[in-house]
């Protein structure tokens, strides 16, 4: 709670498992950061009860094996990246010969091998987050909390962080992600969870909420003489009427006229039990089908049926409704 009545978490109940990464997704001043902050005592909360790595939150030891990239962190400008790392290593309790190694090997996997001895001072934020990454690794940790990772980072640097994410789950890690790069999360993420003004509102493995939306693209195209005031024209006539006989969430129903005059039809998300049934409709008002394409609902998709308002079309303000 700040100030007395702004409640900036509340009710916050998430189970991360082992070796999986999972993202926490919400729109600015949901909570997230704090959230993080909460889990590695950097912000104490009014209540909080929880286990990480099997002991209760804010055990030292168990601090000591996680790793962090805040959202905005700040590498000393004047070292070298090399030194900046090794600098990080050592407040975590890393050895000399070993935070040496670390620290060069993680530079090269994160692609600053050629900059590693050049001051901070002169890097780009692409180039800052890539070293705050290598410093949130380097005390070799079982849980990695990432506050907007590839922030400021250019699409093959994206590529980059992506392929590390999914190594570290390889090696066994545990990735806690906070993004509001949805089509990143949705490539990396084995579960999310999606939090609003503090609440977490949503969560799940990331293929069953996907399933949740999934439904069939069917195209159509009625070609031929007359189709534009024959068989076409009919079913355009009619399309309402058989829509509303069959279970469809929503349809196209205005054709795209092709070059040669063929009607085209895009029927866009049809219930997985109504395939068969639209495609007798089609076929019998002279309809050939095109295609029929199962589809997934995107996080992207399921993002904004939970975090925007309806009547207004916009998301929520922070601290709404606290």
């Amino acid at each position: 709670m700040y100030g007395g009545n702004t409640h900036a978490l509340r009710d916050v109940s998430l189970n991360v498992g082992a070796g999986e990464i999972f993202g926490l997704l919400g729109p600015n001043g949901a909570g997230k950061s704090t959230l993080v902050k909460v889990l590695l005592t950097v912000v104490k909360p009014t209540v909080a009860r929880g286990a990480m790595l099997g002991k209760p939150i804010g055990d030292k030891k168990t601090l000591a094996r996680v790793g962090y990239l805040p959202e905005q962190h700040r590498l000393a400008p004047y070292l070298t990246a090399r030194q900046a790392v090794e600098f990080v290593a050592a407040l975590s309790g890393v050895d000399r010969a070993t935070r040496k190694k670390r620290a060069a090997e993680l530079l090269d996997r994160v692609g600053l091998s050629k900059w590693m001895d050049r001051r901070v001072n002169v890097f780009s934020k692409g180039m800052r987050q890539r070293a705050g990454l290598a410093a949130a690794l380097v005390n070799d940790p079982q849980i990695v909390f990432l506050d907007e990772p590839t922030d400021g980072v250019d699409p093959v640097g994206r590529v980059e962080i992506r392929d590390l994410l999914i190594q570290m789950r390889r090696e066994g890690r545990t990735v806690f992600l906070n993004s509001h790069l949805l089509g990143e999360a949705e490539q990396v993420c084995d579960r999310v969870a999606i939090l609003v003004q503090g609440r977490v509102v949503k969560q799940g493995r990331m293929d069953d909420l996907q399933r949740e939306g999934s439904r069939q693209e069917l195209i159509v195209r009625w070609s031929g003489s007359g189709a534009s005031a024959g068989v076409g024209a009919q079913f355009a006539a009619n399309g309402s009427a058989i829509a509303r006989s069959l279970p469809f969430r929503g349809m196209n129903i205005a054709p795209t006229v092709l070059a040669d005059g063929t009607h085209q039809y895009v029927f866009g998300d049809v219930d997985a039990a109504a395939a068969q049934p639209a495609l007798a409709a089609a076929i019998a008002t002279g309809g050939e089908i095109i295609s029929l394409i199962p589809m997934h609902q995107r996080l992207e998709e399921l993002f904004m049926k939970i975090v925007v308002d309806p009547t207004t079309g916009k998301a929520p303000p922070p601290g709404a409704g606290s």
